[in-house]
């Protein structure tokens, strides 16, 4: 990345993380094109609106000049993951695919995935790495594996800056008609109701403000990055910690309720960010302070 004005296109633009990210890139000057399936909320964007699993949308969201895809479109809910593996392979991988291949056609020079730590499957209390082996547990991230794989083809064969940007779980403004967990507290202290909790609530999870993430984004693609990328808030946390801080931040009870895990629920998530700290990238937010940004969408929304 250079200091000049460059071409992006962004997919999932119009989503929680695309939103955050475009209005970035605009704000250094850049171009953005959005390709999702509703139209970016900011007019100054030129929105391709469709499925990205219809060739004739990729090829029109790929435009001759364009310099970067930022690639945040998929099916990211592991549930879902598992109820449609079809659905979830057609648009994480086949449309990854052609979407690559518009890069190489087109002479895209530089491809960032967002992918995930869940590509490392169950590895009990050890710390991630880039170097984890790949072990996915569920549809959701052996897709995203998938993904990675081609990246690192198409780096190897074509010489294209490829990044797998590994996010842990992200939450921040922007969340109201999400169904994370992060969300779902917000909801049951508006509405002073309770929620539940998937296993006894010990597990470790590593929190990053969706704000963190677009600052990661960018420090992968300043710095040239290719090959797999880990970033996250590089503090884990257990369960019981966030509803703690969501209790803290909104002064509600948050009463809660303990079910069975869900299939592909990992014990913990500790992750290493030192290669990206390494590139410049510096979080910002920590738990509390974060939360305290999503709040006041939910609180307003009672008045």
């Amino acid at each position: 990345m250079t200091d000049r004005t460059s071409r992006l296109l962004v997919t999932g633009a119009a989503g929680f993380i695309g939103r955050r990210l475009v209005r970035a890139l605009l704000g250094q000057g850049h171009e953005v094109i959005s390709a999702d399936r509703h139209a970016c909320p900011d007019g100054r964007v030129r929105s391709v609106v469709g499925d990205l699993r219809d060739p004739a949308i990729t090829a029109e969201a790929v435009r001759p000049g364009t310099d970067v895809i930022v690639h945040l479109a998929a099916v990211t809910s592991v549930l879902r993951s598992v109820q449609d593996p079809v659905g979830t392979y057609q648009l994480n991988v086949e449309a990854t695919a052609a979407l690559l291949e518009q890069a190489r056609q087109r002479g895209v020079s530089a491809f960032l995935l967002a992918s995930t730590n869940a590509v490392a499957g169950d590895v009990g209390r050890q710390t991630m790495t880039e170097q984890v082996p790949l072990r996915p547990l569920t549809p959701y991230s052996a897709t995203k594996a998938a993904g990675e794989m081609l990246l690192a083809a198409y780096s190897a064969s074509y010489g294209m800056n490829c990044a797998a940007l590994r996010f842990s779980n992200v939450y921040g403004p922007g969340m109201e008609a999400k169904d994370s967990f992060v969300p779902r507290l917000m909801r049951a202290a508006r509405d002073a109701k309770s929620v539940q909790i998937y296993g006894d609530g010990t597990q470790l999870r590593d929190l990053v403000h969706v704000d963190d993430v677009v600052a990661g984004i960018l420090a992968a693609w300043r710095a040239g990055h290719n090959g797999p990328l880990i970033l996250g808030s590089g503090e884990s946390v257990t369960v019981n910690d966030i509803v703690e801080a969501a209790r803290s931040v909104t002064g509600a009870e948050l009463p809660t309720e303990h079910v069975p895990p869900k299939p592909g629920e990992m014990p913990a998530v500790i992750i290493d960010i030192s290669a990206a700290r390494s590139l410049g990238y510096a979080p910002r937010f920590d738990l509390k302070a974060g939360i305290a940004t999503v709040w006041p969408e939910f609180s307003e929304t009672a008045k």
